[in-house]
């Protein structure tokens, strides 16, 4: 079953490919843009949308399996980067129960937007969940968005602390807390910040 953050996803698919594709990974990432890793590394991109991340890390030599639960952003991205190499699973947060098998498996974990879809108690769980994906000082990087939710996309307010110690209770330790603002002026002018942090495993 898709996560009911995902819902209003597929309905407004066709209007956000396009913004979400246009928007450059070094800007929508230079606040932990050094924290990538240069060598070749398995890389969880979850959330992935129409895949621009996760097609940007793939055309790096980075092995990148992508998770998206809405169906059309999903498939748009398999057809718009078919061209590079990513392993996409239709799969959902707070179980992710496609990679329960995959414990230690990841270098880079990447979450851009996808907190704020996620209730208190599916954060929580969700932490557990990646932490037991991450290797070993391997880095979790996790954005959160503030402002107003977008019209069909209700979004929980997310407190950057809860986050940081929901963090620490899953063994992981803050490495990066950065905040900024949108770089949509749509979203820029409607008051919406960024909070960008980075966990190290």
């Amino acid at each position: 079953a898709m996560h009911p953050g995902a819902r209003g996803y597929d309905s407004a698919a066709k209007d956000l490919i396009i913004p979400y594709e246009l928007l450059a990974f070094e800007e929508v990432h230079a606040a932990w843009l050094d924290l990538i890793p240069q060598q070749s590394s398995d890389i969880l991109d979850i959330g992935a949308g129409t895949g621009r991340d996760a097609a940007y890390l793939a055309s790096r030599g980075h092995r990148v399996t992508a998770v998206e639960p809405a169906h059309a952003l999903r498939h748009a991205g398999m057809k718009l980067h078919a061209d590079q190499q990513i392993n996409w699973m239709a799969d959902a947060l707070p179980e992710l129960t496609g990679l329960s098998g995959h414990a230690a498996a990841f270098d880079l974990i990447l979450l851009v937007g996808v907190w704020a879809h996620l209730a208190a108690g599916e954060r929580r769980e969700a932490m557990l969940h990646l932490a037991r994906l991450l290797r070993p000082g391997g880095r979790l990087l996790i954005s959160l968005r503030h402002g107003p939710s977008p019209a069909g996309r209700p979004m929980y307010a997310v407190p950057a602390s809860d986050v940081i110690a929901d963090g620490t209770a899953a063994g992981l330790t803050l490495i990066r807390r950065k905040i900024m603002e949108s770089i949509q002026p749509g979203n820029r002018a409607l008051g919406v910040s960024w909070t960008m942090l980075a966990f190290s495993g």
